[in-house]
């Protein structure tokens, strides 16, 4: 069924549809519609699940680490700050080795006071152990929130679906709604190897002594290796149930590219339209849309690029005294694989516009220069307000 949803909406519908049986959020702009939408549900049965109240973020999780401990499909969400105060919980889930999915949507961290997006807040948990999407729009969101459970489920680490504040949180737009009895079958119900049982007791998160930590997070990492195949696999039934199929990345106009323009979240669309005035001018640009960020696909990114003389890396964060997350991430996964050069700018920060002039910007810059600069450019400043 088509409707007209608000991205937080159809991650709503997608939670509801995977017939989760714990939901506990503390309610933060700009991720509040979600749960407004799924206490409703409670509410009213349409989901049969129960809804936790809580009086912070880090219950929230402690509350669905509790839940998935105990062997049932549990959710969450939050943004910026809420998410900063999840951190020491997120690393409880993903060591507990637990398939919680949680939704971030995307908000800058003060100070400055801000409730508009970027990336900071989930960029600053990618070493927690937690897989990692970006969606670019509401059918993406509810799809990617559905694959995030089975997916989970599968290599049991817990998985953060990651949204732009507004521009994809609070905008409304033709989303197809599959019906339960499709989702169920792509879905089955969660049945752990392990939980919490009074019939048959074991300890959870117990002490682990330097005789057996070291070997508890290899099978983390390696978890997270397994990742990129079994995303395909997933993909591949969805696409069969659903027509839909999105996978670790998407590359737009690259086959004969000079410079590809990489992106993330809702400034794809954006870099999508640019990159098509760009060829009408006769220029050959590209775009490549990173959707999955941890585990990071090195092998796929190296695929797409690997006869792409330059990536012009925009990053809508900053790892302050590093510079953009995505083209380090770019960078390393490129290391020693090829030739192609990695131009990192930074914009977009704390709401602020990404606009298709800007892209243009960005593609001028990076295909007129014969290096890239040492440090990230940063794209759109006023001048006036910089420190003198």
């Amino acid at each position: 069924m088509m409707k007209v949803l608000e991205g937080s909406q159809a991650v709503a519908e997608a939670v509801r549809l995977a017939r989760v049986k714990v939901v506990s959020a503390y309610p933060i702009t700009p991720q509040t519609h979600i749960v407004e939408e799924l206490a409703r549900y409670c509410a009213e049965g349409s989901l049969d699940g129960r809804f936790i109240c809580v009086e912070s973020e880090h219950s929230a999780m402690a509350s669905v680490i509790g839940s998935a401990a105990g062997g049932v499909r549990s959710f969450t969400a939050s943004s910026s700050h809420g998410l900063a105060y999840m951190h020491e919980m997120l690393h409880w889930a993903a060591g507990a080795r637990l398939p919680i999915v949680m939704v971030d949507v995307n908000r800058a961290l003060g100070p400055g006071w801000n409730l508009w997006m970027d990336q900071s807040d989930s960029l600053s948990q990618r070493d927690t152990g937690w897989m990692q999407f970006y969606c670019a729009d509401g059918q993406e969101a509810l799809d990617t929130t559905l694959q995030a459970f089975r997916l989970a489920e599968m290599v049991h680490l817990p998985a953060m679906v990651n949204l732009d504040a507004f521009f994809l949180s609070h905008t409304y737009e033709p989303v197809e709604v599959p019906d339960a009895q499709t989702v169920d079958a792509f879905l089955p119900p969660y049945e752990p190897p392990f939980k919490m049982d009074q019939g048959h007791p074991l300890g959870l998160c117990g002490v682990a002594p330097p005789g057996v930590y070291m070997e508890m997070r290899r099978n983390m990492q390696m978890a997270m290796d397994s990742v990129p195949d079994l995303l395909d696999q997933i993909e591949d039934d969805f696409f069969i149930r659903f027509g839909r199929r999105y996978g670790s990345l998407e590359t737009y106009r690259c086959a004969d590219a000079d410079v590809v323009v990489v992106t993330t979240g809702t400034a794809s669309g954006t870099a999508r339209v640019a990159v098509d005035q760009l060829r009408e001018q006769g220029e050959k640009a590209g775009l490549l849309r990173l959707r999955l960020f941890r585990p990071f696909p090195s092998r796929a990114v190296r695929q797409a690029l690997e006869k792409i003389e330059k990536a012009a890396v925009l990053d809508r964060n900053c790892s302050f005294g590093s510079g953009g997350i995505f083209a380090n991430e770019l960078k390393a996964a490129l290391h020693g694989k090829g030739g192609t050069a990695v131009y990192s700018y930074i914009s977009g920060l704390g709401g602020r516009d990404i606009t298709v002039d800007l892209i243009k910007e960005l593609y001028t810059k990076t295909r007129d220069a014969d290096r890239p600069d040492s440090e990230s450019v940063w794209l759109g400043l006023k001048e006036e307000l910089m420190l003198r």
